[in-house]
């Protein structure tokens, strides 16, 4: 999966970068509406880093996952709408 960086401002709780609420990517700032859905990878067992994705919809209606790697404090576009919808 191809990832490109982005800048994210986030909320957060009860943990550092909680959930994603507006980004930037491509040059251009998106605002998250909804958080469609997210899981993680990683993180439980063998040492590896856990990964959070965040599959968002934007003010616009766009779609994009977001993911965040803790270990490196890094969040990244790895899809957006056009390949979200192929099969």
């Amino acid at each position: 999966m191809q990832c490109e960086e982005a800048v994210v401002e986030c909320y957060s709780g009860y943990k550092a970068n909680e959930r994603p609420l507006a980004f930037t990517f491509q040059g251009r700032r998106w605002e998250v509406a909804e958080i469609v859905d997210r899981w993680y990878e990683g993180g439980l067992h063998g040492g590896e880093p856990q990964i959070d994705y965040f599959k968002v919809r934007t003010a616009e209606g766009r779609v994009f996952m977001l993911r965040y790697v803790s270990l490196f404090d890094a969040w990244s576009v790895c899809a957006f709408e056009e390949t979200l919808r192929k099969p």
